[in-house]
C-alpha cells in the first residue's frame, strides 16, 4: 500500500535525522539549532503558500495545539540527544509505539488485531531489554569513551548518573509528545490538506521559538549557526519526511497503530549511524534489541 511505503520512507529518514541532529548540536546550542531548523524548514514551504488558505477557528486551534506539543517535544528530544548516545536515544524513542497505539485505541477507536497486540508486546520487550545491559546508566558509561576520559566511579554514581536519568526521562517525554502529535495528524488530515497542515504548524512553531528566545533573552550566535551546514541538511530531510507522513495520514485506509510500528524501522539506521559516525559501542546488543522490535513491527503490519 502507498501509505505504508510513505511511512517506511519517513521512518528511514527519521533514523538518519537523529544522526544529523547530533552532528548539528556539536557546533551549535539546542536553541540555535531548533530556531534555524524551524526557520529554514518554513522558508522551504513558502512555494506552497498558494495552496494554503485560512482554516476554521477550531481547526486553527488544533494546529496551534499540535505546534505547542511539537515545541515541547523538540526541546526535550534535542536536549536528550545532545547528551546521550544517538543509538541509545533511538531505542528509547521507540517507546512512542506504546504511547501511539494506546492513543489510537482510546481516542480514535481503532481495534488491535492479535498480531498487532503481539507486535506491541515485542516492541515493549525489545525496549525494556536495554536494562539487562547493566541498566541504562552502565550502557551510557560504556559509550562515554576511553576510561581516562570518563568521570570517576563516584561521580558517575552521583551527579552524572542523575543527569543521565534526567535525559532518559526527557527522551520518554519527547516520545509521548510525538505520539500525541501523530494522533493529531491523523485527525487533522481528515479535514485539511498536508500542505495546509505543514505550513500552518511550522508558522506557529516558528513564532513559539521566536517568543521563547526573546522572553528568555537567549543569546544566539547567528554567524556560527548559519554556517552550520548540518542544520540545513536537517531542515531539508525534515520537510521531505514530514510531507510523506502527512500524505500517508491523509489516505483514508491508513491507521495510526500500523503507521507507528512502521516508523520505528528508523532505529536500525540510528544504531548503525551511532557506530559508524560516532564510534559508539554496544552495537551488537542494541541490534539484538532492535531485532526484537523489528519482529514486532512485522507482526503488527501483517
Amino acid at each position: 500500500m502507498i501509505w505504508m511505503l510513505l511511512t517506511l520512507f519517513y521512518g528511514l529518514v527519521k533514523g538518519l535525522r537523529e544522526i544529523v541532529k547530533k552532528k548539528s548540536l556539536e557546533k551549535s546550542t539546542v536553541m540555535e539549532v531548533l530556531f534555524f531548523y524551524t526557520l529554514i524548514g518554513f522558508v522551504l514551504l513558502l512555494p506552497d503558500i498558494g495552496e494554503v488558505s485560512v482554516m476554521d477557528a477550531h481547526l486553527m486551534l488544533m494546529v496551534a495545539l499540535k505546534s505547542l506539543v511539537i515545541f515541547l517535544a523538540w526541546i526535550c528530544g534535542f536536549r536528550a540527544i545532545k547528551e546521550i548516545p544517538v543509538s541509545l536515544y533511538g531505542l528509547l524513542d521507540l517507546s512512542r509505539v506504546v504511547f501511539s497505539m494506546a492513543l489510537g485505541v482510546f481516542l480514535l477507536r481503532e481495534v488491535l488485531s492479535t498480531g498487532q497486540i503481539a507486535g506491541m508486546i515485542l516492541v515493549a520487550l525489545g525496549l525494556s531489554a536495554l536494562r539487562f545491559e547493566g541498566r541504562v546508566n552502565r550502557l551510557f558509561a560504556k559509550e562515554a569513551g576511553p576510561a581516562e576520559e570518563r568521570p570517576s566511579e563516584e561521580k558517575t554514581k552521583g551527579s552524572s548518573g542523575s543527569k543521565l536519568w534526567l535525559f532518559v526521562l526527557l527522551s520518554f517525554f519527547s516520545a509521548f509528545l510525538n505520539a500525541v502529535s501523530g494522533t493529531l495528524d491523523k485527525v487533522l488530515t481528515k479535514e485539511i490538506s498536508s500542505a495546509q497542515l505543514q505550513f500552518w504548524y511550522m508558522l506557529f512553531l516558528l513564532g513559539m521559538y521566536t517568543l521563547y528566545i526573546l522572553i528568555g533573552r537567549i543569546k544566539i550566535d547567528w554567524k556560527r549557526t548559519v554556517r552550520n551546514y548540518w542544520i540545513w541538511i536537517l531542515s531539508i530531510i525534515f520537510i521531505l519526511a514530514d510531507r510523506a507522513l502527512f500524505i500517508a495520514n491523509g489516505i483514508q485506509e491508513s491507521r495510526v497503530t500500523v503507521m507507528t510500528l512502521i516508523k520505528q524501522s528508523g532505529c536500525i539506521v540510528t544504531i548503525l549511524g551511532g557506530r559508524l559516525v560516532f564510534k559508539e559501542k554496544g552495537t551488537g546488543y542494541k541490534l539484538c534489541c532492535a531485532a526484537v522490535i523489528i519482529t514486532g513491527i512485522v507482526l503488527g503490519t501483517l
